[in-house]
């Protein structure tokens, strides 16, 4: 696993606590025909507007996972105060990539951790902060984003939960574990997730989207 580490020279915002992040950007993107990480959005790839919005929540370390790209992402994240590991068995699925983050923030030993994707530009650091403030206060092991039916990512997951997350394999991500502990998952609503951007026709309606 190679890792790169970029600071940031501005103070930081002030820490909600021991909780790490993990940005999971390792796909090759092949619904939508080229990098999603690097759509433009309203003047910033997708990839920087999710780092920009890790950044925002003060947790740390934060972890950019990539894969089937690497020194294209790194770019987009210079000036952040984010870690890059790379997880060369990317095309195995999404749970080598957790894996991969997983072990790049073991060494801060945090007590809980983010995971967040790229592909869902809507996220602001409210929501982010909401998750980890309901985590910390009920000690749920995982509290998820709400939006339609599902509960998935963003999610803030305790270290309780973490041997689970390492066992996931293939192209099991973190829903599979949400949804298996059921009523244990607290949840905070995010009726926009129902929009991410896995296919051209996704990032159009994405594009509809007036700024934040």
């Amino acid at each position: 696993m190679h890792t790169d580490t970029y600071e940031l020279n501005a103070t930081a915002p002030d820490s909600l606590g021991p909780v790490a992040l993990v940005l999971l950007a390792a796909g090759a993107s092949t619904r939508m025909g080229r990098p999603k990480q690097l759509l433009s959005y309203h003047g910033r790839t997708l990839l920087r507007h999710a780092a920009e919005t890790a950044a925002a929540t003060g947790c740390a370390p934060i972890v950019l996972v990539t894969g089937a790209l690497h020194d294209e992402l790194l770019t987009e994240v210079t000036g952040l105060p984010i870690q890059a590991a790379h997880n060369p068995d990317w095309a195995t699925g999404m749970a080598s990539s957790i894996r991969t983050g997983l072990t790049a923030v073991a060494a801060a030993e945090p007590r809980a951790v983010l995971i967040m994707l790229t592909d869902q530009p809507l996220v602001t650091p409210e929501l982010l902060r909401q998750l980890i403030t309901q985590q910390q206060a009920t000690q749920a092991p995982i509290v998820a984003a709400a939006y339609g039916d599902t509960l998935g990512v963003p999610a803030v997951f305790a270290t309780s939960i973490f041997p689970e997350l390492l066992k996931l394999e293939g192209a099991q991500g973190a829903g599979r574990l949400i949804a298996r502990l059921g009523t244990a998952v607290g949840q905070v609503a995010f009726p926009a997730g129902l929009l991410d951007v896995d296919t051209p026709e996704q990032y159009a309606a994405l594009l509809r989207v007036p700024p934040r």
